[in-house]
């Protein structure tokens, strides 16, 4: 791959990891019972899908645009962008929500009945799709002759990879900062939850209003 394309590619995984850097920072402050192996796992995981969604919107606009035409795969491309900005918006939202709420109740509750949120292997996974969902519509820039020449289609390859790597590196520095902020809270994980909540509906409000506006 070129130089340029390169950089190009890894200033999209930067702005693509964005979302999942914010999300990371979340599970690190609500899981009390994280370890190094979890935190891995949460960072490969919105790695991998980071990487997975593009690559599906990038065939997708391919398969189009050789069954129909160029413009019909654009076309296409970006209403698949603003359907999946709603789906992601809807799953951060009741993620965030629930998680705010939980967390309100537990703040009303005595010492004794405290209960910190353990680490869930779904719920990670579901964060991860709500994160990575709207990098969809990244497939479509993907397709672009400016990141992928006309006649060396197999270029996404390498360029998705990228994008992962970009996304697990940031998402695990989240997890950690995530952690260490969760340690200035001294353990008060309701706390720690109810910030989780609100990152995670803003980050839904976020990813909404910028598709939208084509931000």
């Amino acid at each position: 791959m070129p130089l340029n394309l390169v950089l190009s590619v890894i200033l999209l995984g930067i702005a693509l990891s964005a979302d999942a850097f914010s999300v990371a920072v979340t599970d690190g402050l609500i899981y009390t019972d994280i370890n190094k192996k979890r935190g891995i796992f949460i960072a490969l995981m919105f790695g991998v899908f980071q990487a997975l969604m593009p690559l599906i919107g990038f065939w997708a606009v391919e398969g189009i645009s050789l069954l129909v035409d160029s413009n019909a795969g654009e076309e296409a491309g970006k209403i698949m962008g603003i359907i999946v900005s709603f789906i992601s918006f809807g799953l951060l939202m009741f993620i965030g929500l629930k998680m705010l709420i939980e967390s309100i109740k537990e703040v009303k509750k005595p010492i004794e009945e405290k209960t910190p949120k353990k680490f869930s292997y779904k719920e990670v996974l579901i964060m991860a799709v709500a994160t990575s969902i709207d990098a969809l519509a990244s497939g479509v820039t993907l397709h672009d002759d400016n990141f992928i020449a006309s006649n060396a289609t197999w270029q996404v390859f390498p360029s998705v990879s990228i994008i992962m790597v970009c996304t697990f590196l940031i998402s695990l520095i989240g997890v950690f900062l995530g952690r260490q902020i969760d340690k200035l809270l001294k353990g008060k994980h309701e706390i720690s939850g109810i910030i989780g909540g609100v990152i995670l509906i803003i980050l839904g409000i976020w990813v909404l209003i910028s598709r939208l506006l084509n931000l």
